[in-house]
């Protein structure tokens, strides 16, 4: 007969049940505690006949390991943590971490930041404080210099999307440049010559490397910089007075070149119908792309890789903290929809 090791009362019962413990799984199965820690710890050398008794114990205790016991034991928490500028939204770099992370056996921690650099903070430093195995970060912060003393104490952290300022970290990003080039080239071969473009404020890396890479390419091309280029704060009338400068100016822009998803869906709001007679190639997909008409023509980042390589740069900093730091540029495609192919 299976001994009681503990009473429920449930809710009412004002009494919390005793958890059973290996203590018990070992004298249910008439063994040695050293047997049930081996059996839970997966020790291929325990006997097929004590092993088989230690599950038996186990499933009729209803026994859970202490994972934090086991934390402690082994220096690790099987646990990393992602601090990304949003989740309370579709973030498909984010779903690519959790996919990796589960599939490597790893739990995920994820909080936003919100694009506020004191909030990133207070995350990423929470994080820190609770030994998770690692830390993915989506950089917001001008300087991350604060987490020098995590680095220096062990701390696995990798940067995603965009690279961290006065420490040094292993890094993963799409070919921003290339991808703005991309864009420009493709609305250039349409016949378009003045070309706009609306993106992210430049203190975000991803928004001052996007935007120059437009600039140097108005450039190349003989074209000039001054009405064409709107960088700043995602802000619907910030996004509508730049519209109407470079749409609605001496000299109108043709085709615009929006550089992120948050810029393209405000964008699409400011334009309404107009959206349809006006040649668009956007840096990011964006949900419900393909249902526009035109559908958006888009420039994408590879979500999936950029996710799974954050997590395995993590993996690789965890198992060897000596490595030399390694930055990954992902490449970006184009994606043709429609919108960047209405000629000029």
């Amino acid at each position: 007969m299976m001994a009681r090791t503990g009473q429920d009362n449930g809710p009412s019962g004002g009494k919390r049940g005793k958890r059973p413990t290996m203590v018990d799984v070992a004298r249910e199965a008439g063994v040695a505690l050293r047997t049930v820690s081996r059996v839970v710890n997966q020790d291929p050398t325990v006997g097929a006949d004590y092993a088989a008794r230690v599950r038996a114990a186990i499933a009729a205790l209803d026994f859970q390991p202490d994972e934090r016991a086991r934390q402690l034991r082994r220096g690790v928490s099987g646990t990393i943590g992602a601090a990304v500028r949003r989740i309370a939204e579709a973030n498909p770099v984010l779903a690519a971490i959790e996919t990796t992370a589960r599939a490597a056996g790893l739990t995920l921690l994820a909080s936003s930041t919100d694009d506020d650099e004191t909030r990133e903070r207070e995350v990423v430093m929470s994080m820190c404080r609770r030994r998770l195995d690692g830390v993915i970060v989506d950089p917001i912060g001008d300087s991350h210099s604060y987490l020098k003393p995590e680095l220096d104490a062990g701390t696995p952290i990798v940067a995603v999307d965009r690279p961290m300022a006065g420490v040094m970290v292993d890094s993963v990003m799409s070919d921003n440049a290339a991808g703005i080039g991309m864009a420009f080239r493709h609305l250039v071969q349409r016949g378009h010559r003045r070309i706009a473009y609306i993106g992210d404020h430049e203190r975000v890396f991803t928004g001052r490397e996007r935007a120059a890479a437009f600039r140097a390419c108005l450039v190349a091309h003989g074209e000039p910089v001054e009405g064409l280029v709107y960088p700043g704060n995602i802000d619907r009338a910030r996004i509508a007075k730049a519209l109407e400068t470079a749409l609605h100016g001496p000299s109108p822009a043709t085709a615009l070149v929006t550089g992120n998803a948050d810029t393209t869906t405000e964008v699409l709001r400011c334009l309404g119908e107009r959206a349809t007679r006006l040649a668009i190639v956007a840096f990011d997909d964006v949900p419900l792309a393909d249902l526009l008409r035109p559908a958006l023509t888009v420039v994408a980042q590879n979500t999936a890789e950029l996710g799974g390589t954050a997590v395995e740069l993590l993996r690789a900093r965890i198992a060897d903290p000596s490595r030399p730091v390694q930055n990954v540029t992902v490449p970006v495609s184009m994606i043709v929809r429609g919108s960047g192919e209405l000629p000029a």
